[in-house]
């Protein structure tokens, strides 16, 4: 659990780089051989693109890095669990696991929707761990949320 504390750390703070900007704070990074490979954090708003996700910008950057769509020692750590576009693209890129932060009762499909990775029917089934650092991943989001709403006032 040490190492998922590690690393789960090192995507808040890609989380709090999209907090700086004013996108909303979720952050990645790709682990492999105990080695951060990549990171990202959200930049939809950013981009005014449904698809720059955190999970999907550091999927392509460790793609790029490693010069191979298939990441299947690679591990995942993500502030939010993923939906189902991201949850389809860690199938897809073969990482061997997800790990994430908060629950997302909206949109996650990595247990609580929907558990697109456990699908017997997938080729590739990544192993999933949430609730790492719960509070924190979900305070980061809650007080980003929470401020929002203040300056709308």
């Amino acid at each position: 659990m040490d190492k998922h504390i590690k690393f789960m750390k090192e995507a808040l703070k890609e989380a709090k780089k999209a907090e700086a900007v004013s996108e909303v704070p979720i952050g990645a990074v790709i682990v492999c051989e105990d080695k951060v490979i990549a990171r990202a954090h959200n930049t939809k708003n950013q981009h005014r693109n449904a698809l720059k996700h955190a999970e999907m910008l550091v999927i392509d950057k460790a793609i790029k890095k490693r010069g191979d769509w298939r990441l299947t020692d690679c591990d995942l750590y993500v502030t939010l669990e993923p939906c189902p576009m991201c949850a389809g693209a860690c199938i897809n890129a073969r990482l061997r696991s997800v790990i994430f932060g908060a629950y997302d009762e909206k949109a996650g499909c990595c247990g609580t929707l929907y558990n697109l990775p456990v699908d017997p029917r997938f080729n590739h089934r990544p192993e999933v761990v949430g609730g790492v650092m719960e509070a924190e991943c979900a305070s980061i989001l809650s007080d980003f949320f929470k401020n929002l709403r203040k300056g709308a006032k």
